[in-house]
């Protein structure tokens, strides 16, 4: 979209403070940048993703609608109103969805967002086929987009399980951390319910998906000339202090009204030996699920960034295959440090989950955690409408979709036979 310096100036600053978990200060800087410049759709679709990390579903829904009003061809429109898991489309819409997606003159971006949209929408209609069959389209024209090897992803996390062995853990001093809670986990496994319901105590700031872990190691890795972790295998306690003080010094910002704050950026589980030799009083949360149910959540959700793997399904396979393989990994190095958390077993006792999950984080037991829907914070994530609803049992998808998962029940199967 061609914008004038002042619109581009709002916009960075829009990101940026939505970056720093600053929604209302994101949304005020949207609206004087659509007042500016109010024929462009892109920018409403910004404001209503703001929205609704927010939790103003309705008024997101709203703007999403307005950019669609602007652009009826807009796929990240579409899929943003969609994909709201609390709303489904009008009648009228989802005609026009169908339509625009039979529409061979779509510029691909948008005949991909419009896709996965109204796959959504025919599974809200119990059109399983018909989402089925969308998805595997709209799948496949993101993979043509993307270049990433599962094979090579694969063999890196291996090599790098390899050189981190237990010489290299355990070097900074034992407390160094303990105000941090990682909570990594696949896509889709309850990550965000998990750092919810942290966040809904008084003494936990959620942070959401935070990049720092990943800087401060790439600053080592440019000092040093060297990547990771080959360096880690020269790495002495001094420097492990000295990165783990640098992580506490970028994230400061998270803990200036509460003691405690948490990182759930998804890749960090790769970085979860460097991360606990540099902060080694950290707590860990994996969040584990159905690996159908993830695999399958995967596949139906346009991710907006840092998800290669999800469009097909070899390579969510491989991808959860891998991640299982570190954390196991992880956790013989560390196996105090690091909790599994079964979004199953959340599900079927919450209360006896929660008191456990903050009793492992050295935290005391507050009543806010069951409520932790009612928590007023940003919700950074594509299950932001999700969290801030209560507790549901029927959140499994892949029965429904019986045997036309059978493709993907296999590609797990292959899998897991090489553990």
């Amino acid at each position: 979209m061609s914008i004038d310096v002042d619109v581009a100036t709002w916009l960075d600053r829009a990101a940026q403070a939505q970056e720093n978990g600053e929604l209302d200060e994101a949304c005020s800087l949207l609206r004087q940048a659509i007042s500016a410049a109010p024929q462009q759709p892109m920018i409403r679709v910004k404001l209503a993703d703001a929205l609704l990390f927010r939790g103003d579903v309705a008024a997101a829904a709203g703007e999403y609608r307005a950019a669609l009003r602007l652009q009826p061809r807009c796929g990240p429109a579409w899929w943003g109103l969609a994909g709201i898991r609390t709303e489904r489309l009008e009648a009228d819409e989802l005609a026009r969805l169908e339509t625009l997606a039979g529409d061979a003159t779509l510029a691909e971006p948008d005949r991909i967002a419009v896709g996965f949209a109204l796959a959504k929408a025919l599974e809200d209609e119990r059109r399983y086929a018909d989402a089925y069959a969308m998805l595997l389209d709209a799948n496949a024209r993101q993979r043509r987009r993307i270049d990433w090897s599962a094979n090579d992803f694969v063999a890196r996390v291996e090599r790098m399980l390899g050189l981190f062995t237990p010489d290299v853990a355990g070097a900074a001093p034992a407390e160094l951390g303990r105000e941090v809670i990682f909570v990594v986990s696949l896509p889709r496994s309850g990550s965000t319910l998990t750092e919810q319901i942290l966040a809904a105590h008084p003494q936990v700031e959620g942070a959401s998906e935070l990049g720092d872990l990943g800087a401060v190691i790439a600053e080592e890795s440019n000092r040093r000339r060297e990547k990771f972790p080959d360096w880690a295998l020269r790495a002495d306690s001094a420097d492990w202090s000295r990165l783990g003080r640098r992580y506490l010094e970028r994230t400061a910002r998270w803990r200036r009204q509460r003691p405690r704050s948490t990182d759930k950026m998804p890749n960090n589980w790769l970085y979860l030996g460097a991360a606990l030799a540099m902060l080694p009083g950290a707590c860990v949360i994996d969040c584990r699920r159905d690996p159908l149910e993830i695999a399958w959540s995967c596949f139906r959700q346009l991710f907006s960034q840092g998800a290669p793997f999800a469009y097909d399904f070899d390579d969510l396979a491989a991808y959860a295959y891998a991640y299982d393989r570190a954390m196991r990994h992880w956790r013989a190095l560390f196996p105090q440090r690091i909790r599994t958390q079964s979004y199953e077993a959340l599900l079927a006792d919450p209360e006896a989950e929660i008191r456990a999950l903050l009793a492992f984080c050295g935290l005391p037991f507050d009543r806010a955690c069951l409520d932790f829907h009612s928590a007023a914070r940003a919700v950074r994530t594509a299950s932001a409408a999700q969290v801030r609803q209560p507790l549901r049992g029927d959140t499994a998808r892949g029965d429904r979709y019986g045997h036309l998962l059978d493709p993907l029940r296999e590609a797990l199967r292959r899998a897991q036979a090489r553990r």
